[in-house]
């Protein structure tokens, strides 16, 4: 008997319904009070949770900027957990930009 389950090529576990899914590029600009409270190692966690790929790092104006890779579902999830942000942030917007990844993404980090 085949499983219901699989291991999708980004590391998450994906039902049936997911398995057509193609993998889509998130760019963020997180603004706000996101630098000093967490905001960047929630991510990664958020991110390595949902089986998501790419980097997170702060910008020199104070914003955070995030860079993912997955299928639409995760990134989707990912994009409303940037929205809420972790305890002591205070997310003012989030900018995004949808796209086709250009290059492949090997697990979630924080860039500096």
């Amino acid at each position: 008997m085949i499983g219901t389950h699989l291991i999708c090529y980004y590391g998450g576990i994906m039902g049936p319904d997911d398995a057509n899914n193609s993998i889509e590029e998130l760019h963020a600009t997180v603004h706000g009070f996101v630098q000093g409270v967490g905001f960047r190692y929630f991510v990664v966690q958020k991110a390595q949770a949902l089986g998501i790929r790419g980097y997170t790092r702060n910008e020199s104006n104070g914003d955070v900027e995030v860079l993912a890779q997955g299928t639409r579902i995760a990134l989707e999830r990912l994009l409303t957990l940037l929205h809420q942000g972790p305890g002591y942030a205070d997310v003012d917007t989030v900018q995004t930009n949808w796209r086709t990844p250009t290059e492949y993404m090997s697990g979630f980090h924080i860039r500096w």
